[in-house]
């Protein structure tokens, strides 16, 4: 790995070269982290050196925010559309979706994905499987061929078939390094590497990094995950730069949505509980890192609002796709702001959340009654009519008033649909008269 020195000298000298081909995409979505926890955006609790060189030489923003639970979001970044209009179920990516995937494949993108799936279906509801959703390859947990170990002594589906493994295999080794392998055998053509990882989601395990393999505390183990998951985006950094692939490569991270609740984190003389689940800032608002030293200009930090709908048609932007015409797509491409223009930024984000609609009972985070809401970077509007000052009150434990950003924000509410198109109506009706916990 290079110095910071030679890593912001390297990214300089990288943007005055043209690429001759479509960009290469690598997306590393985490998995159940917060904003908090990367030292990009503050922290001095958590170690992810390689996170900040690339915040350092490329590109960050403040105001990402994700759906509050891991499959919501999932839907929304492939797809490119409010869960309102397609969700289903927990656990489930509705056949026939056109998703990132199918994008690049059909732009003659070569494509893989490696990590965690959890997109086949549920007892209620068929799902799709990695092949219909546009990847060529995979190496995934989380399938319907898969068990329950994701990180030691790993249950992979490799292409189809189960993957031997040892107790001695750490599943985000095997998952990174199968991408690694990818973009190596790739290199002298577009590719689109997709890597949700298995961290940092609980159980929370020591690392191979851990100093102690059999620690039971999970707080020690979660800051331990979130360092070897910094180390990981470290050896994609190191093959691009290797392969001579970084200046026409953009690498995007991110995450699925907040950490934890039994974890918490010190950011800035403040102590943030995670509120994976709910739909507060502690539940959504989640880091996203741009580094592409070839194609952008790095150095920068950006306050415009990106959601999971943003992001498909930000990759069509970048590789010159058209998006089907017949086709609702929510998002809003912000490759104008990371090429350092106006671009169209959002006035607002709209957010529908309905996890398990199944539910006997909506009495856990991840089992919430149905919600709408809109934001923006200081306000934010729930469906009922409560109005939410977030830089004064991030917990959401006092409504406000404010005529102007309600207008705003209810005028986003209203644009919507009212209730999930693709869930039976029935179960939005059972669970609107809930009140919203707080957890």
């Amino acid at each position: 790995m290079l110095t910071r020195r030679q890593f912001l000298l390297t990214s300089s000298t990288a943007m005055a070269q043209s690429p001759s081909r479509k960009p290469n995409i690598v997306f590393i979505l985490a998995d159940d982290v917060g904003y908090e926890c990367f030292s990009p955006y503050g922290s001095k609790q958590y170690s992810t050196p390689v996170l900040s060189r690339l915040a350092d030489a490329g590109v960050k923003f403040n105001h990402c925010y994700s759906t509050p639970l891991c499959t919501p979001t999932r839907v929304s970044l492939m797809t490119g559309q409010s869960n309102v209009r397609n969700y289903t179920d927990f656990g489930a990516l509705r056949p026939g979706e056109y998703t990132f995937a199918k994008l690049f494949k059909d732009a003659g993108y070569a494509t893989a994905i490696a990590g965690k799936w959890q997109l086949d279906g549920s007892n209620r509801v068929k799902g799709t499987a990695p092949a219909e959703s546009g990847f060529d390859q995979w190496c995934l947990w989380n399938t319907g061929l898969t068990g329950r170990n994701r990180y030691w002594n790993p249950s992979i589906d490799l292409n189809g078939k189960l993957k031997s493994a040892t107790k001695d295999d750490y599943g985000p080794d095997h998952y990174s390094a199968f991408l690694l392998d990818f973009i190596e055998r790739n290199q002298h053509r577009p590719f689109f590497a997709y890597y949700p990882m298995a961290l940092t989601h609980g159980p929370f395990e020591p690392t191979p990094d851990s100093a102690d393999r059999n620690s039971k505390n999970n707080q020690k183990n979660f800051e331990d995950m979130v360092a070897y998951a910094d180390k990981i985006v470290g050896r994609f950094v190191k093959k691009l730069e290797d392969l001579n692939l970084t200046r026409n490569t953009i690498l995007i991270f991110t995450a699925d949505n907040g950490t934890a609740h039994d974890l918490q984190s010190t950011l800035n003389g403040h102590t943030i509980h995670g509120d994976k689940g709910s739909a507060t800032d502690g539940g959504t608002h989640v880091p996203l890192i741009v580094y592409a030293p070839g194609l952008i200009k790095g150095g920068r930090v950006l306050n415009d609002l990106v959601d999971p709908t943003d992001f498909l048609p930000t990759f069509a932007d970048a590789i010159g796709a058209q998006l089907p015409a017949n086709h609702a797509f929510d998002g809003r491409s912000f490759l104008p702001q990371l090429k350092g223009e106006k671009g169209n930024p959002r006035p607002y984000i709209y957010s529908y959340y309905f996890p398990r609609p199944y539910a006997e009972k909506y009495d856990t985070p991840y089992a919430h009654p149905e919600i709408r809401f809109a934001r923006d970077q200081r306000f934010k509007l729930y469906s009922d009519g409560r109005l939410f000052d977030l830089q004064s009150d991030p917990h959401e434990t006092r409504a406000t008033t404010n005529p102007a950003a309600q207008k705003k924000l209810q005028a986003a509410l209203e644009a919507m649909p009212a209730h999930g198109q693709a869930i039976p109506r029935e179960y939005s009706e059972k669970s609107k008269n809930v009140p919203i916990p707080k957890w």
